[in-house]
């Protein structure tokens, strides 16, 4: 199955959630917001959201100053 990270064409054996995906890819999971197909999901349903071949996920990450 293949997914695109932040523009990254990535392999994964199995579909998984956006929880595992983190892990997966060894990204944090403080400070982020992720976006699946351009919509935001929600950090409580991270372990639920499955995602599928084909999937765009955004990690944006977040930022002070002003």
């Amino acid at each position: 199955m293949e997914i695109t990270v932040n523009q990254q064409n990535h392999q994964l054996n199995e579909p998984c959630s956006v929880e595992q995906m983190l892990f997966m890819l060894e990204a944090p999971a403080k400070g982020i917001a992720v976006a699946v197909n351009h919509s935001i999901i929600s950090k409580s349903d991270w372990p639920n959201h499955v995602l599928k071949h084909g999937d765009q996920i955004m990690l944006i990450k977040a930022t002070q100053g002003g």
